[in-house]
């Protein structure tokens, strides 16, 4: 087992450990007993702010389950949590900035452009403004003095994928990307081209942002090729649009897809799409949230100074139904 892997594990087993007391308070805030202790389940700590920023996408349900974690994680530990998002790297950072500004107690962030985004991390660093990170950067974030990322290693990600891919005899895929600029996503089909040596991988990019182009582009695509036989989609939402444009295509090509939604387990359960992976996006949100608040109340660090592995996973027809009972939770 490799150190990332035993880390992971315990970061697990630590997060089971928070959300069995989270799960016994219905209020965000500390609520002081009679005796000056913390409700049940609530820490007994001064409330402090902490700023979740990321590059979440109108509609991408995907950031509704890391929320999700990120709320249950605030709510555990005394914490008023500020949600915001952008696409736009531009903007993420001067949300980025503007959390600065406020003097929050911790900030957690995604990082899916580097050239954008790390010269505003590095401030919050150098402003005392202890950082975490999640989900996207993670090659270049401890470089930027955060605590701690929580996320997949989106190359080795896709190699898994690639591997699958020959494993299920595939001859020819289009790996869809979303959203240009975001490294993550390219990273992603990097790593499926590696690992589907043997087999034709070609890159194709949509307007992620536009359920019906993204349709009709990867529709015509495979109008135009009818020998593509795989399409590997970067989200679920794009799976699932994916199966509308080989039912419009009439073409037979196999689906799989990162990320998961309770929509995309159902799509597995009822054969539309082969598999997916799943980087844990619950898990991410909660870990960001509950390390910052570790770090200033106990001084601890989760993982280390090392990045700390929530994913890859693959989600199939084996596994599916037991999945499906944490995704209708809506933690998976």
């Amino acid at each position: 087992m490799t150190r990332n892997r035993r880390i992971s594990a315990a970061v697990a087993l630590a997060a089971t450990a928070t959300l069995a007391l989270s799960a016994c308070s219905s209020s965000g805030g500390r609520q002081p007993t009679a005796d000056g202790g913390g409700a049940a389940g609530v820490a007994d700590t001064p409330q402090m702010t902490i700023a979740m920023i990321t590059h979440e996408a109108p509609g991408d349900a995907f950031w509704t389950i890391v929320r999700s974690g990120a709320e249950v994680a605030a709510k555990k530990d005394n914490v008023q949590l500020d949600y915001t998002n952008d696409p736009d790297a531009t903007k993420q950072a001067q949300l980025i900035q503007a959390a600065i500004d406020k003097n929050v107690d911790g900030i957690a962030v995604t990082m899916p452009n580097t050239g954008a985004l790390s010269g505003n991390i590095k401030k919050a660093v150098e402003a005392g403004i202890p950082v975490t990170m999640l989900n996207a950067g993670g090659p270049d974030a401890m470089e930027l003095g955060v605590l701690s990322y929580f996320g997949q290693g989106e190359t080795d990600a896709g190699k898994a994928v690639g591997e699958r891919l020959i494993a299920d005899g595939a001859k020819k895929v289009i790996c869809v990307i979303q959203e240009q600029g975001q490294q993550q996503l390219e990273d992603r089909c990097a790593g499926v081209t590696e690992g589907a040596q043997g087999a034709s991988v070609e890159r194709v990019y949509v307007n992620g942002r536009d359920p019906a182009a993204v349709t009709t582009t990867i529709q015509a695509k495979l109008t135009q090729d009818p020998s593509i036989d795989h399409i590997v989609t970067l989200g679920a939402q794009f799976a699932l649009q994916s199966v509308q444009a080989v039912s419009g295509a009439g073409s037979s090509a196999k689906i799989g897809t990162f990320d998961t939604s309770a929509e995309l387990v159902k799509a597995i359960q009822n054969d539309q799409i082969a598999w997916a992976i799943d980087q844990q996006p619950y898990l991410q949100g909660y870990l960001a949230v509950d390390a910052l608040w570790l770090y200033k109340t106990n001084g601890n660090i989760i993982g280390g100074g090392q990045n700390v592995a929530t994913g890859p996973a693959f989600i199939d027809k084996s596994n599916i139904d037991k999945v499906a009972e944490f995704a209708a939770k809506g933690t998976r």
